[in-house]
């Protein structure tokens, strides 16, 4: 079909699927979709409009001779609440890390594994060690006397580290919602844990959870990553990260979703665009990112945004079997965390090959530089020679992750006006978990207004705060 003749058919196609349309929803990120599919679930005919080739936002995943290479790597637990709340999620596939972290500290390996409930906090944490040399070799507890003090410390410096987490396992989110609010590194300090403890496991192992190298983060939400952390395994979705918003998508009635139609300007009741003229309809939901949203409706919040850069290096033997989350307690270079991605997903890399993800936060080094200071990182990381290793892919997402310096509102508005809502990560907690959570909490209130039923309660609200 010529590409006029396309277009216009695509045009008409959207014309069609979006008359007497009961809401718009502005975007086909995990928000917007998740928003759509409680909707549609309570019997409102939704219409999803992206500007986008392709759903998910930044959730996504670029396909290349086999590999299945995330853009942004964004860490999953399996006790986020809202992978159970969300209909059609229950049958996405979680691929777990090995328990806990990897931790590499003076050229070896320590394994971190945190309390499931504070029952188990005494003797939480194993450590185990192997030489950088031999990475391959399963790890195993160093000889009785003969290793100084991991990361993590003494035994007594990971009772009380364990028991720390044991504590935060056991609290409710929304009581940890109603601490007071420091930033993540203020917070550290005024619970006394050892410095070696906090510098050498807490800080690498919240930067990885929050893309925040500095920790410059509410401590609320920090302590919400650490009762993740503490409650759950993480985990990465089998195929990658856009197998959460494709399946979302697939849920969705025949007609709901539309790519390709860019949205010029939004009301309570009209939705006006580019090439599709204009929609009406009962609501609109803005589920954009957020300097997007703020465009649309100038006033909103624009966060300031942490640059999150992910290289996908490819090499004929996984340099490290075991399928953990690796951190550079060291942090002797850019990579705040690495894996064999392969090694936890065998879905992301052909027969026969590996493929090693590596996360760097912050503004990278000049690009020039950054794979050959990446590889030398790798190197003292994995034990073993990366100068063999290809590079297939770097994705560098300058606004990746929006900030949440305290105080931080974890509850920011999702209802506007009656007629206009908004959802995003930006408006609740910059996880995966967060854009979830807010979609369902959009969906409640346009559904309220509405007085359309099934309504999600409050209570179950409040309970998927994590």
């Amino acid at each position: 079909m010529p590409e006029p003749a396309r277009q216009a058919a695509h045009r008409a196609a959207t014309a069609e699927d979006a008359e007497d349309a009961d809401v718009v929803v502005v975007g086909a990120g995990v928000a917007g979709l998740a928003a759509a599919r409680h909707l549609t679930g309570a019997g409102l005919r939704t219409v999803v409009l992206e500007a986008a080739p392709h759903v998910g936002g930044r959730m996504s995943t670029e396909k290349v001779d086999g590999f299945r290479l995330d853009r942004l790597g964004r860490l999953l637990s399996t006790s986020y609440p809202e992978l159970r709340h969300t209909p059609g999620l229950d049958a996405l596939t979680l691929r777990p890390f090995s328990p806990g972290v990897l931790l590499h500290s003076d050229g070896h390996h320590h394994r971190a594994v945190a309390p499931g409930t504070p029952r188990s906090a005494r003797g939480a944490f194993t450590t185990a060690r192997a030489l950088a040399s031999a990475p391959r070799l399963p790890l195993a507890r160093p000889a009785r006397g003969t290793s100084r003090p991991g990361p993590l410390g003494g035994p007594l410096d990971q009772s009380r580290l364990a028991m720390a987490l044991g504590r935060l396992a056991a609290t409710e989110p929304e009581r940890l919602l109603a601490r007071p609010d420091l930033t993540a590194t203020r917070s550290l300090i005024a619970r006394g844990l050892p410095p070696r403890t906090v510098d050498g496991f807490l800080r690498p192992l919240l930067a990885a959870l929050l893309c925040d190298p500095e920790l410059g983060t509410s401590s609320r939400c920090a302590d919400l990553a650490l009762h993740a952390f503490a409650t759950g395994r993480l985990c990465l979705p089998e195929g990658g990260a856009d197998a959460l918003p494709e399946l979302l998508a697939a849920g969705l009635p025949p007609g709901t979703v539309h790519t390709n139609v860019e949205v010029t300007a939004v009301s309570t009741t009209t939705v006006s665009t580019r090439d599709h003229g204009e929609i009406r309809c009962r609501s609109v939901l803005l589920a954009t990112g957020a300097r997007a949203a703020a465009d649309f409706l100038p006033g909103l919040h624009v966060p300031a945004f942490h640059p999150v850069t992910v290289l996908h290096h490819t090499m004929d033997e996984p340099p490290l079997t075991d399928p953990a989350l690796l951190l550079d307690a060291d942090r002797g270079g850019p990579v705040a965390h690495t894996a064999v991605v392969s090694q936890v997903d065998p879905t992301r890399a052909p027969a026969g090959r590996a493929l090693v993800s590596s996360t760097v936060l912050g503004t990278p080094p000049g690009a020039a530089h950054l794979d050959a200071t990446v590889r030398a990182q790798l190197a003292r990381l994995y034990g073993t020679s990366t100068s063999r290793w290809e590079l297939l892919a770097v994705h560098h997402e300058p606004e990746a992750v929006p900030a949440m310096p305290p105080p931080h509102d974890a509850r920011r508005p999702v209802r506007l006006l009656a007629g206009l809502y908004v959802c995003g990560d930006h408006r609740d907690t910059s996880t995966v978990q967060g854009a979830l959570h807010s979609a369902r909490r959009a969906a409640h209130a346009l559904l309220r207004d509405l007085d359309v039923r099934p309504v999600p309660s409050a209570e179950q609200l409040e309970s998927a705060a994590a």
